[in-house]
């Protein structure tokens, strides 16, 4: 159930003597608002595990794709960029982590050095094929994810390279530039940018896609006589113990009761000096975060969205400015956005089919895991080969391995629930 803070709990605390003038202020200038950052522990969990969980199905990907189904470690070393691992961490330690999902075997080359090859388990083939039926059932759903974010731009188009940062979490399958662009020639077409790079521009505009989450949601959510004046306001929810000032939440309501602009109209007459534009640049990141499949993306991510999103400098301080729409989780290396709404608690409240997909996956890779640090998997003949050949991880680097990413699993136990049944967020007093 969504929390609202606009919900008027007194007159008193949300009274203006003079309302018309505030509201003037606030379309002329950029209220200088700042709310403290307060730790969720619920939300932190979301992107737990998820930087081991996305390389692991990429693998997976590359070797399904390959002619006889297996390769050998140098030949999965050269995707290794799009992985995003630690540098000093060894592929072939990363994949010897999951051995219910990769067999490893070994292939003398030229010189009769035995060379570790890997193919899939019976397991994990299943799998994948699963997601290939995912993908292929859910096949209108995606190409419209893809079509809205290209809608979201000002000329329709998107480099190559920043819809690959994206396409994880809009769930675009791995090769959609073949399944999905080629094959929609009415829809897509692949052009060349200024800068000589590869673009996607999209031919053909759908109003039945242009419009926004929360415009759907409007009828059920908003006042009667909000709507007839274009006046949206964004579902908020805080972490417990958050605490928030009378003056701030007397800006954050008349900031709630400025126009809403649709991320899918122009907006160039907006002076990005005024909250009204601010409040454009927050429908924009609800829309994009929305036409996510698990309602988040890493933060630079959108970095590099300003010129085609048309948005001001540093448009990306309206993650900070607004804690009560988006949380910023700093739980791994990167800094994650995650939109509020779409979770109660740790849970996600409509899961989209790939995201059901990849809970499998990562409850399979927190299975072959642990069974792995009891010692449930044992050393082959091949094993003992490629020890002698000094090609093999001895006991102790399988030791320090585990030690070293034993964080992956720190917050869950192999049934996915928290170590500690007791666990509480601790909610933090916040001052704006």
């Amino acid at each position: 159930m969504l929390l609202w803070l606009l919900v008027r709990t007194g007159e008193s605390n949300f009274s203006f003597s003079c309302r018309q003038g505030f509201r003037y202020q606030q379309k002329c200038s950029l209220v200088n608002v700042k709310l403290k950052w307060v730790k969720d522990r619920e939300l932190d969990t979301v992107v737990s595990g998820e930087r081991d969980l996305k390389a692991v199905n990429f693998l997976i990907y590359i070797i399904a794709s390959a002619p006889q189904c297996c390769l050998p470690v140098y030949n999965l070393s050269r995707s290794r960029g799009q992985l995003g691992l630690p540098h000093d961490l060894k592929l072939s330690t990363f994949i010897r982590r999951y051995p219910n999902i990769f067999h490893e075997f070994y292939t003398p080359d030229s010189g009769g050095t035995p060379v570790p090859w890997f193919h899939l388990t019976p397991e994990a083939h299943v799998l994948h094929q699963e997601e290939l039926s995912v993908l292929q059932q859910n096949h209108i759903d995606v190409q419209n994810r893809l079509c809205q974010l290209l809608m979201l731009t000002r000329d329709r188009i998107l480099p190559v390279q920043t819809i690959d940062q994206l396409k994880w979490d809009l769930g675009l399958p791995y090769d959609y530039q073949e399944s999905l662009i080629l094959k929609s020639p009415e829809l897509f077409s692949l052009v060349r940018l200024p800068d000589d790079r590869i673009g996607v521009k999209l031919l053909l505009w759908d109003n039945h896609l242009a419009v926004s989450e929360l415009q759907k949601n409007a009828p059920l959510l908003q006042k009667e006589e909000d709507l007839k004046d274009g006046i949206l306001s964004f579902p908020i929810r805080f972490t417990r113990g958050f605490g928030l000032k009378r003056k701030c939440m007397k800006w954050l309501e008349e900031w709630q009761r400025l126009p809403y602009t649709s991320p899918y109209t122009d907006a160039s007459h907006l002076d990005p000096r005024t909250d009204v534009s601010e409040k454009r640049i927050v429908g924009v990141f609800h829309e994009l975060l929305h036409l996510t499949v698990k309602k988040k993306t890493e933060r630079k991510n959108v970095s590099n969205l300003r010129n085609p999103l048309s948005l001001p400098q540093k448009f990306t301080k309206v993650f900070e400015r607004h804690p009560g729409i988006f949380y910023i989780s700093k739980k791994t290396d990167t800094q994650n956005v995650i939109l509020r709404e779409a979770f109660e608690g740790r849970r996600l409240l409509y899961e989209h089919p790939m995201v059901q997909f990849r809970e499998k996956l990562a409850s399979m890779m927190r299975k072959g895991f642990l069974d792995r640090s009891r010692g449930n998997y044992k050393s082959s003949a091949d094993d003992d080969l490629a020890e002698d050949a000094g090609v093999a991880i001895s006991d102790d680097q399988q030791i320090s391995e585990q030690e070293t990413d034993a964080y992956m699993f720190s917050d869950y136990e192999s049934d996915g629930t928290l170590d500690d049944p007791h666990w509480k967020t601790k909610g933090k007093s916040s001052r704006c």
